[in-house]
């Protein structure tokens, strides 16, 4: 019987079940607290290092107390330590982001110098770039503490933004005040997308290809090749965004200042089996636009 570790949050849970079921596996599920998890006060860019959600996971599965780790795919670095392998990416839920508003104000209808939480530099870098007079707070926890926060009456919050998919994994799409387009908000690389992470062994990895879903593998290598180009980890601000439709992927990828005034923005196609190639292109591109200087 295979062994999975995942987070213990509510979201990691049902991620993890999900691909249990998915299997129709008898599998046991071992909860093991990374951590991302265990600092809370800390902004995210702050506490350092890669693998903040992934690094006891990864510790596990070399220890062989467990076979698999299930992971949301864009908290996982984009380098697998060896004896590890991606075993699964399964299809992509939405990618995008959302805005959760206290008061149903869309984001271009928020009151002037309103005050938005995220922890992220990528969703910040990307709402200045449109409102430059919001005023960004951090704002930590997971899915239900976040939205408790975002609509407490007395809140320091007039929104939040959350990914898509992990309302929608949840069941509350119903307090999603607006699904942002990617003109604005780009995702981040593997956002939207799960990812089950296993030791290197071929029987494990052929339980898991009944789950794989190519497509979206496909997509997700585009934008961590681009990820992995610029030598990023989840606390920059870059975005990306992989697509396949008529057998052409196609991926545009954005990298910021901090603060938004500058933005690079690069897109290109290819076919699905190229997609390492086209991430790696498309940094190029943005490297001789002077993407390196805007990541510091």
């Amino acid at each position: 019987m295979l062994r999975f570790g995942t987070r213990g949050s509510k979201l990691a849970l049902w991620q993890s079940e999900h691909v249990l079921l998915m299997l129709s596996l008898g599998g046991e599920l071992k909860i093991i607290h990374t951590k991302g998890d265990k600092v809370l006060d800390t902004p995210l860019p702050l506490i350092g290092g890669k693998g903040l959600f992934t690094a006891e996971l990864e510790a596990a599965l070399h220890a062989n107390t467990i076979q698999c780790a299930v992971h949301s795919l864009k908290d996982l670095p984009t380098e697998q330590p060896a004896g590890l392998v991606l075993g699964a990416i399964l299809a992509r839920a939405p990618a995008g982001d959302v805005l959760v508003s206290r008061s149903g104000k869309t984001l271009l209808n928020l009151p002037q110098n309103a005050t938005v939480g995220t922890s992220s530099r990528r969703r910040a870098a990307q709402l200045l770039r449109v409102r430059p007079d919001l005023q960004l707070l951090d704002i930590r926890g997971n899915v239900d503490t976040r939205i408790q926060k975002a609509l407490a009456p007395d809140g320091p919050y007039d929104a939040i933004l959350l990914a898509h998919a992990g309302l929608e994994r949840l069941g509350y799409e119903n307090v999603i005040t607006e699904v942002l387009p990617f003109a604005i908000m780009l995702p981040a690389p593997g956002q939207g997308a799960i990812a089950v992470q296993c030791r290197d062994e071929a029987w494990i990895r052929e339980k898991l290809s009944l789950i794989h879903h190519e497509p979206t593998a496909q997509a997700v290598t585009a934008e961590r090749a681009f990820l992995a180009a610029l030598g990023g980890g989840c606390s920059l601000p870059l975005a990306a965004y992989g697509s396949i439709t008529d057998n052409t992927l196609t991926l545009t990828a954005r990298v910021l200042s901090p603060d938004g005034v500058h933005c690079i923005e690069v897109s290109g196609a290819a076919s699905p089996t190229d997609a390492d190639t086209l991430g790696a292109q498309l940094a190029d591109e943005a490297k001789a636009q002077g993407a390196t200087e805007l990541l510091g």
